[in-house]
């Protein structure tokens, strides 16, 4: 007789338990916090293209700020959490493309209602579609939610007074201060990254056929440019919490761009050709020969391996969602299969099974499909596509949000590939514009908007069935956590397009390019412009792409655990990915300490959970002290005290970070038992 599958073990508070849940203290504590960690997110994506799960510090910021109150219950820290979670979730559909707008030269500037109408669309289409997708996703116990389970645990152990308010805020007061000493629009004492071009000797290559000499000898050259990695604490902690395989993946796409494909282009290019003769620029006259050198280095990067880049990320999309078909499939049938029983959440006894009235559901997506035909309307010029492109993205965003709920209940939202799933949605929609004569700038636009809306969705459904599956664990009545999400959605939907336009801004006024730029470079956005303007408008260099197309298929036949990490590294600039990859070392160090140390799995998950809420404390600390220069920039106000800053301390900034992730976990008391 076969063994049934698991069951679904009792909820922490049973149905019967009416503790306080759905309060004025929860939701505000909670909408704050989406405000705070969404534009901490903001920065991190936009610099990094990395974004980290809210979970699990919104829940020891909602433990410690609602222990204050005599009678807090978990349920209120678990909705506290719930709407936190909203923000990061929110704002990483936004940056994956609403910059997009601005690196393809559409938008000047950051068009504030557009983004938001965007954002609020998208956002608020994702917490309906989530109310379909909660019965048979959180309570499929074939599903193993690692975050959601983790998440649970950490507001368990806050009732036995566990702590990690300490450890979150102190990490974001040192990574703060290192912000403000390394930020050009701070002190500038110090210097968060150097480079060095470093030129091949001249070599003289024969041409041979049959053996025998053939045409003219020919002179080669080139030259590699060395980069260290960021002196950040954000980078290394996005490394430590991803983990050393991640980071190593990553760091592995940023030495093919560096130090393969960028040598071996400028190696073969030759004096008098294209890329060699942007040396001999006129607002290049004043440089040294080094200088001229890193420039063309780092326009063959821009110009020529991101194209390649482009291409690996397209495949390896592809190639994760065909690698996952039979567990979607599986996942999909069952969902269809649960609707069409059509049990009604309203008439449940239990408050555990009470959701937002599914009908009230479906009537809101069908409001939502008025505004969002006209804002593409309005992108086209016209009425009949826009209201197709309307039905058909909707009906792609829901299917995309149950891929990547079932996604996140089976790797955790970390690992979700959204970005995949964006990038196949604005494929979807730049061919179905085109199919019905969409054109020119107008498409791009409207394909852009139609990506914006379905990557919030997605992003949104994925995330937030993560945390409802905290709240089925936890005892969360659904409903309360489904209208505490979309209260989140509308509030911080006006509040996150700020922190973007603030970075993009600030960086144009200190002499950077903005979005795209070396200090955001926002590969996922940048990806999405590139491919929108390609496929619309015609102008991609395919025969760069097909390099990267063909360069992803090697890599899944090398057998590569995440090609699309790989090409991401390639997309970024050095100095982010190595940074990323020290983290990676730390993590990998920590691992080994606690095994050498002989501590069992329960013990060595609780010093890996205070590390992982460090590093999320570093992220938030560094991003909120840049969004706050970056305000005071756009204000005309800066702080700089020294003219050049020192290199040296960025070896300080290293040692601090490898301390803290090092030496505090393995000093944490032990974990209490029981």
């Amino acid at each position: 007789m076969k063994p049934g599958p698991p069951s679904n073990p009792a909820p922490y508070v049973p149905a019967s338990a009416r503790l306080p849940e759905f309060t004025i203290r929860a939701v505000v504590l909670g909408i704050l916090q989406a405000c705070i960690l969404g534009a901490a997110n903001a920065y991190l994506g936009m610099k990094a293209g990395q974004t980290i799960a809210a979970t699990f510090p919104a829940a020891v910021v909602s433990m410690l700020v609602l222990r204050f109150f005599r009678n807090r219950s978990i349920l209120e820290e678990n909705l506290a959490r719930t709407s936190a979670s909203v923000g990061e979730a929110l704002v990483a559909g936004a940056i994956f493309t609403l910059p997009a707008f601005v690196i393809s030269g559409l938008w000047k500037e950051f068009h504030y209602w557009e983004s938001t109408l965007l954002m609020l669309v998208g956002g608020t289409l994702g917490v309906l579609f989530v109310i379909f997708l909660r019965r048979p996703l959180c309570e499929d116990p074939a599903l193993p939610f690692p975050e959601a389970v983790a998440a649970a645990e950490i507001h368990k152990a806050g009732q036995k007074g566990a702590r990690g308010g300490g450890y979150l805020f102190g990490a974001m007061g040192l990574a703060g201060l290192i912000e403000l000493l390394k930020n050009s629009a701070g002190l500038a004492a110090i210097v968060d990254t150097v480079e060095r071009f470093v030129p091949f000797r001249a070599s003289s290559i024969t041409f041979l056929q049959r053996g025998q000499p053939f045409g003219q000898p020919g002179s080669f050259g080139g030259g590699v440019l060395l980069q260290s990695p960021f002196a950040s604490p954000s980078f290394m902690g996005v490394g430590y919490i991803i983990g050393p395989k991640l980071a190593a993946l990553n760091f592995s796409g940023g030495v093919l761009a560096w130090i393969i494909f960028v040598p071996l282009i400028l190696f073969l290019s030759g004096e008098g050709g294209p890329l060699m003769n942007l040396s001999a620029e006129p607002s290049l006259a004043e440089a040294t020969h080094l200088e001229r050198m890193t420039f063309v280095a780092d326009q063959a990067w821009r110009s020529l391996v991101r194209p390649i880049a482009v291409g690996a990320m397209l495949v390896s999309a592809c190639w994760t969602l065909f690698r996952m078909r039979g567990s979607l499939t599986a996942g999909v049938a069952r969902l269809m299969s649960d609707l069409r029983k059509g049990r009604d959440p309203v008439a449940e006894s239990s408050r555990l099974e009470k959701d937002i009235p599914l009908k009230w559901a479906a009537a809101g997506t069908l409001v939502l499909l008025a505004p969002m035909a006209a804002l593409f309307g309005w992108y086209t010029h016209g009425f009949g596509g826009a209201v197709v492109a309307a039905v058909v993205m909707t009906a792609a965003g829901f299917v995309f949000s149950a891929v990547a709920g079932y996604l996140v209940g089976t790797i955790g939202s970390s690992a979700s590939p959204v970005s995949g799933l964006a990038l196949s949605s604005l494929l979807i929609a730049a061919l179905l514009l085109v199919a019905i004569g969409v054109k020119g700038d107008a498409g791009v636009m409207a394909v852009l908007a139609v990506a914006a809306v379905v990557c919030c969705a997605v992003s949104i459904g994925g995330d937030i069935i993560q945390d409802l599956k905290v709240g089925f664990i936890l005892g969360g009545t659904p409903w309360a956590m489904q209208a505490a999400e979309i209260l989140a959605v509308l509030c911080t939907a006006f509040v996150l397009v700020f922190p973007i336009a603030w970075l993009h801004s600030a960086d144009i006024a200190q002499g950077g390019s903005g979005l795209g730029g070396d200090a955001l470079p926002a590969p996922q956005a940048g990806l999405m412009a590139m491919l929108a303007q390609g496929v619309v408008g015609g102008d991609m260099a395919w025969p760069l792409v097909l390099i990267g197309v063909g360069l992803a298929i090697g890599l899944i036949m090398l057998g590569c655990p995440s090609p699309m990490i790989v090409a991401v590294g390639m997309y970024l600039n050095f100095a982010t990915s190595s940074a990323i990859f020290v983290g990676g070392v730390l993590r990998w160090v920590a691992d080994r300490l606690m095994a050498r140390r002989g501590m069992g799995p329960a013990e060595a998950e609780h010093r890996v959970n205070i590390g992982t809420l460090l590093a999320s404390g570093m992220i938030a600390g560094e991003a909120l002290v840049a969004i706050l220069l970056a305000i005071l920039v756009n204000q005309g106000i800066r702080l700089t005290l020294f003219e050049e800053g020192s290199g040296w301390g960025g070896l300080l900034v290293f040692a601090a970070v490898a301390g803290v992730l090092l030496l505090i976990p393995l000093r944490a008391p032990r974990p209490r038992s029981g």
